[in-house]
């Protein structure tokens, strides 16, 4: 498969809905197999700074928040528009988004 390796990371209650959009664009196909992904349990940090208006905590301080990063597979075609819908569903003003080739 030419595509891409799509990693997210997101609070518990939003995993549902960004897999979701994810894969309602084209991601996490492998062969016959839909829906395919993978997560685990982390913590994300992050400080928000002026002007921003974070979804958890308050800017200024620095916040640690219980996080699941979830990986899928994405065809290279659709790649644009699996990142939009993830950016779209996603509940943070700024989510961590990673996109690696896959060889």
């Amino acid at each position: 498969m030419s595509g891409y390796k799509l990693v997210w990371f997101v609070p518990r209650e939003a995993l549902d809905a960004t897999r979701e959009a994810v894969f309602a664009e084209g991601a996490g196909v492998i062969g016959e197999y839909t829906h395919c992904s993978w997560y685990t349990e982390g913590t994300g940090t992050f400080l928000g700074g002026a002007g921003t208006s974070p979804s958890v905590g308050r800017a200024g301080r620095e916040e640690r928040v219980a996080e699941l990063r979830v990986e899928t597979v994405v065809p290279a075609d659709r790649i644009d528009a699996v990142v939009a819908a993830l950016r779209g569903a996603h509940p943070y003003e700024e989510p961590a988004v990673d996109v690696y080739p896959l060889a």
